[in-house]
């Protein structure tokens, strides 16, 4: 198991409250013993001008999911948590209800963390995959 102690996926959704996620609607659904699953509404705050989901809108649920788990590991105040890369690929789109992912840890370090998100439509076709890496700083 990744977690000194399993998270909370409401306590973690509470914490999001005025953040980007929290606009974009972003829910953490559940703690796995080595991965976070989460979903996203494809609506027009999420969507762009064409009507298919928007890719940073992929991007932003990729790096908000990855830099929350690796905060949760690291569970220490006096440490940061900055995203240093991420890239994704988008080999399908959606045009509504929701996308759903599922984030593991490719390399947890002490100071780097490599995090690979796999979002879904609700069909379970891949629609993206994106990979997040993170500096643990201070």
């Amino acid at each position: 198991m990744i977690w000194k102690e399993k998270p909370d996926a409401e306590a973690v959704n509470n914490f999001t409250v005025n953040t980007l996620a929290h606009y974009l609607g972003i829910e953490v659904t559940e703690f796995g013993d080595d991965y976070v699953r989460a979903r996203m509404p494809v609506d027009s705050r999420t969507k762009q001008p064409l009507g298919l989901l928007h890719g940073g809108a992929s991007v932003v649920l990729s790096e908000s999911i990855g830099s929350m788990a690796s905060w949760l590991i690291t569970a220490d105040p006096a440490k940061n948590i900055v995203g240093v890369e991420v890239n994704a690929n988008h080999v399908k789109s959606a045009r509504s209800g929701f996308v759903y992912s599922i984030t593991r840890p490719v390399k947890l370090g002490r100071t780097l963390h490599v995090w690979n998100t796999e979002i879904y439509d609700e069909d379970n076709n891949l629609l993206c995959v994106s990979r997040l890496t993170v500096m643990i700083v201070g």
